[in-house]
């Protein structure tokens, strides 16, 4: 939205000049329930704050239709005058203490950002939550919106009778409908909350220390029968124990909430105590014990927030890697090793599924260090990608191998006590690590936090007729960057470990493990000469580093014929992320990558895994397959799906995993037979429950196939009248393969904005088929003629689902790269969409290359 930036020097210069003291903010949600599209709610703020020059000019945050009443220190101000372009101008400020007060009508949204309502089809009632990462409290409540300018906050909110309101501070008695909480501590804007409705929850305690902390999770009571509260409660409760321990610091508030909210478009945020979560992670059917342990690492994530994020904040978004990064490897690292942990395998599932994203992420022309340069709003917003998450969290598990952990949380440890409820950069946290464990950290940093790319690490052995070792040495090489990054390649110091494997009774077991600092071009490993050479050799066993790995050719020749026999699940997913990058970097072949994978998959136990490669096997192909093969491979692939769904055992995870990866490529008319008979009960598979999440990817695909109209799809909506169903059946309407249904999805997504976050994903997703390339081709010009249209005239989140979404991925073609290039070239994009069109633009490139080598070896 035009009008609606900041940037860091503007920031920097407004705190140099305030002290933000206290908040007092008063909302009306009376008229919630009835609040149609466009409805308003009151808004007035009091801010307290001192100014460090008489005379001085400021501003305050504030998007708003209406603004009805500016005060500044006593004195009424035009509305009219001072308020433009999502600020406030406040001129004449004086020396110390100023207060301000601003009466506004703000807007209810439906798109996922500032205060978003919803109505339940199923028991039409309203439902309210905020989001305001990253800069959309302003959208609440007027607000010098920028994480350094902390201060307390006091909520009074009147809301609809019956219901329920949650915020940062303890839930008040509310009375005459009127609940007002007490104040919050000092905290930023952006993760202030209110989550307002007649909400169901469920209350416990975690007790430690001689102390109790109310626990409370909320949800929809349409989805209150599938709410696992002591589920949700046990993994809190670890978090708890095992965060309070590692960071020797109390929770720091006053009461810790989680709140399952309908059309959430993150995972989670991490409001001080009143965390939001999607309500998705209420599992409504039987899913695998991954999406449970997805949601278990998520909520773990989020709690890390309370003391890293929350307690200590970062000074402006350049560090919002450090944020997310280090909420990730914590939240990880307590899956692995608090006791009792469901999940001591969580490593397993970081290089299965953040790593490859973080390798992904870092190969795209949109690259940028780990430390980016965020020079306003824009760039942050289109910051929440695989290097801030992934690849930090991944360079963090570096870092704590290379100070070790326990010198890594005495770091921490202190790092909390000197900055609490304060901000902080990154030499802060540096700082206290290099007191901590004697390491110098500035050399380590600038390689890894200031330099773009990834490198490649690569074993180098000569091995004697006898069979072995006379030499060993890991080679790294820093490849070029994308063309259009920024940097150079550099090579980087790695703590890595390195397996050696050796089959023993069938099975791959390490018999030796070598933990070494790789510096440079070549580092000689410590193997003592006349060591018979194992059948494998792992580079980054334990996944410590950050780096793309090969096997040598006698280790890749054991692995392709064994790589299900690794006796344990970290070495084999390292193993087939590394078969994944070969495919993505077009080294392996799509048809040799879909022979490994049917080679080992029935071995594989990590059912993460599992679907993981269900996933890159389709996505392989679906896009870097030879366009003459690509039907035969996904032939062989389907009848293989169909073949392990009948070999699972009843009832099982990889019975549910290999239903779904059928289903969604089901093609043959006896396969859609299949099909349709699990939908309507004519045929069974033992164990197997169709239940309504099930029931949904049934009538998709046949939707999308053909076999089911819009009376099939409205029937299945009849049976599952809630929100949930209604996305589910605006994807399906979108998937089918008509030329009419294309129209329709896209003119309610394109040529008009009223459908709300959630469904317009959904629409999305149904609409793009990789069945349906040809249906689809049309689309990519009128893809280039309205986006830059579209990305001004929406929201942020809006627009970039429109932006990533529509895109024309299945045109991989050279005239969809030539079309990219000369819309780039002529329709001067800001640099946000710039970014995201770019890395679709990528995509095509990569594709290309991977159908070349596919056909080479054909």
């Amino acid at each position: 939205m035009p009008g609606t930036n900041l940037t860091r020097d503007e920031a920097q210069q407004r705190a140099r000049l305030l002290s933000v003291d206290a908040y007092e903010i008063d909302l009306d949600l009376s008229g919630a329930q009835e609040a149609g599209e466009g409805g308003t709610f009151r808004s007035v703020t009091v801010v307290r704050f001192d100014a460090a020059e008489a005379g001085a000019e400021s501003f305050i945050d504030l998007v708003a239709p209406t603004v009805r009443e500016v005060v500044l220190n006593g004195e009424s101000l035009d509305p009219g005058t001072v308020f433009a372009d999502s600020r406030i101008a406040l001129a004449g400020l004086r020396e110390g203490r100023n207060e301000l007060r601003v009466v506004a009508d703000c807007a209810y949204t439906n798109s996922g950002e500032g205060l978003h309502r919803f109505v339940d089809p199923v028991d039409q009632q309203a439902y309210l939550y905020t989001q305001f990462e990253v800069p959309d409290a302003r959208r609440v409540f007027a607000s010098f919106e920028q994480p350094d300018l902390k201060a307390t906050f006091t909520f009074t909110v009147k809301a609809p009778e019956g219901w329920t309101v949650i915020s940062n501070s303890p839930a008040p008695e509310p009375r005459d409908n009127v609940w007002r909480f007490a104040p919050t501590q000092r905290i930023s804007t952006y993760i202030t909350a209110l989550i307002a409705g007649p909400y169901h929850s469920v209350h416990s305690t975690w007790e430690g220390d001689g102390r109790s902390v109310p626990l409370g999770i909320y949800c929809r009571p349409s989805l209150a029968e599938h709410l696992d509260a002591d589920a949700i409660f046990e993994v809190t409760r670890q978090g708890f124990d095992w965060f309070e321990e590692k960071f020797d610091f109390a929770y720091p508030f006053a009461k810790y909430d989680q709140l399952f909210v309908p059309e959430f478009n993150a995972g989670a945020m991490e409001n001080a105590g009143a965390v939001t979560i999607r309500d998705q992670y209420v599992f409504r059917s039987k899913v695998t014990d991954a999406a449970y342990e997805g949601r278990a690492e998520t909520i773990l994530h989020e709690l890390a927030h309370m003391w890293f994020g929350d307690l200590v904040t970062m000074e402006w978004w350049n560090d919002l890697w450090l944020n997310e990064s280090f909420a990730t490897y914590t939240s990880i690292a307590c899956q692995a090793h608090a006791p009792g942990s469901r999940w001591p395998h969580a490593w397993t599932t970081f290089a299965n599924s953040m790593k490859t994203w973080a390798y992904r992420q870092d190969q795209l022309p949109s690259t940028h260090p780990i430390m980016a340069e965020i020079r306003d709003l824009d760039d942050v917003l289109v910051n929440f990608d695989g290097i801030t998450y992934a690849k930090g969290a991944s360079v963090l598990k570096q870092l704590v191998a290379y100070v070790g952990m326990d010198e890594f949380f005495q770091g921490v440890q202190a790092y909390f006590k000197a900055h609490a409820f304060k901000n902080t950069r990154l030499s802060d946290l540096l700082g206290a690590l290099e007191e901590t464990s004697g390491r110098d950290l500035k050399t380590w940093s600038k390689a890894w936090l200031e330099t773009a790319g990834i490198n490649v690490l690569r074993p180098e052995l000569t091995v004697a007729e006898d069979g072995t070792v006379t030499s060993f040495a890991v080679r790294q090489e820093a490849p070029a960057l994308p063309a259009g990054a920024k940097g150079e390649p550099v090579l980087r110091p790695h703590r890595i470990a390195i397996g050696c494997y050796d089959l023993k009774d069938g099975k791959l077991v390490r018999t030796n493990r070598i933990e070494l600092d790789v510096d440079g071009e070549r580092t000689e490993v410590p193997f003592p000469a006349g060591t018979p050479r194992p059948a494998v050799i792992l580079l980054n066993d334990d996944d410590l580093t950050y780096a793309k790995v090969r096997l040598d050719e006698d280790s890749l020749r054991v692995v392709t014929e064994h790589l299900g026999d690794f006796t344990e699940s970290l070495p084999r997913a390292l193993c087939w992320a590394s078969a994944w990058d070969m495919t993505r970097d077009g080294e392996l072949p799509t048809r040799e990558y879909l022979e490994l994978v049917l080679s080992g998959i029935a071995k594989e136990s990590d059912i993460g895994v599992v679907q993981s490669l269900h996933r890159q096997v389709k996505l392989a192909l679906e896009l870097y397959a030879a366009p003459a093969w690509r039907e035969t491979g996904l032939a062989k692939w389907t009848e293989a799906a169909l073949e392990q769904l009948r070999a699972a055992a009843p009832g099982s995870d990889h019975q549910l995993a290999w239903a779904r990866a059928f289903i969604s490529t089901a093609r043959t008319d006896a396969q859609l037979d299949l099909v349709q008979g699990l939908l309507d009960g004519t045929q069974e598979l033992p164990g197997l429950a169709v239940d309504t999440e099930l029931r949904w990817a049934l009538v998709q695909r046949l939707a999308t196939t053909g076999r089911a109209d819009e009376k099939v799809i409205d029937a299945e909506l009849e049976r599952d009248r809630t929100s949930a169903g209604e996305r589910h059946a605006a994807a399906a309407r979108a998937s089918r393969p008509t030329a009419e249904a294309k129209a329709e999805a896209w003119a309610s997504v394109v040529e008009s904005d009223k459908l709300p976050n959630a469904v317009q994903e959904a629409v999305i997703g149904g609409f793009v088929q990789t069945d349906q390339r040809e249906l689809l081709a049309p689309y990519a010009e009128k893809y280039f003629a309205v986006v830059k249209s579209v990305w001004n005239s929406r929201s942020h989140e809006m627009a970039q689902q429109i932006a990533v979404g529509l895109y024309p991925s299945l045109q991989v073609s050279q005239e969809t790269l030539d079309a990219t290039d000369t819309w780039l070239a002529s329709a001067e994009p800001g640099a946000a969409l710039r970014r995201l069109v770019t890395e679709s633009r990528s995509g095509i490139e990569r594709a290309l290359k991977a159908q070349r080598a596919d056909e080479a070896a054909a």
